[in-house]
């Protein structure tokens, strides 16, 4: 079953590294994305910088990274025991958030994780991860800052796996990927205690 992970792990990592907000930037406005704005990969600096659409499909996009080898792996990938499974699963989720964040094709650079990671959580928990998304959507509209929503929402996950009685492999892999997110927004953790953070309602029609 192990050698079945490195698989799985590197398939889901390759998929991770796939910088669609980059490509999609490209393509449609001539840009890169990754000198423009926050520098950003993901889909608050593409809908700022060329357009809420953009945005919203390089969200669409980011999410799949991480839910198809969630789903690719439960349903193809032999269950030798439950433990070794979940393992399994959770180690594949890890590795197409760290394909995000350390792409091979931005010399291991990358965005911050949030959609993949919530692609991630799409597959292994759909309530857990409607709970983050509503946590999420709570925190942006009440203090309007992408990426405190974001923090929150992946500090919360662990706790709402826990809370739905998950299997602890899953708990664990989410409590390792908040901390990854939380230190890829370390910059935004920043500017939010000077104040000086932009605004969701900076992005551009």
């Amino acid at each position: 079953m192990e050698s079945e992970w490195i698989f799985w792990a590197l398939g889901a990592f390759l998929l991770g590294s796939v910088p669609f907000g980059k490509l999609i930037s490209q393509k449609t406005a001539g840009i890169d994305i990754t000198v423009k704005g926050s520098r950003n990969i993901g889909a608050t600096n593409v809908a700022r910088e060329i357009g809420i659409r953009w945005g919203l499909l390089t969200l669409v996009l980011d999410i799949l990274k991480g839910l198809i080898p969630i789903i690719l792996f439960a349903s193809f990938s032999s269950r030798a025991g439950q433990l070794s499974y979940e393992i399994g699963l959770s180690a594949v989720g890890l590795c197409a958030l760290l394909g995000h964040q350390f792409s091979l094709f931005l010399k291991f650079r990358g965005g911050k994780g949030v959609s993949t990671a919530l692609g991630v959580c799409l597959g292994v928990s759909p309530l857990a991860a409607i709970f983050a998304l509503l946590l999420f959507i709570l925190v942006v509209s009440k203090w309007q800052f992408v990426s405190l929503g974001s923090i929150t929402a992946a500090a919360a996950m662990p706790i709402f796996l826990a809370l739905l009685h998950k299997p602890m492999p899953f708990v664990i892999g989410a409590l390792l990927a908040a901390v990854l997110i939380c230190l890829r927004h370390r910059e935004n953790i920043l500017r939010l205690a000077h104040g000086n953070e932009r605004k969701w309602k900076d992005l551009k029609s």
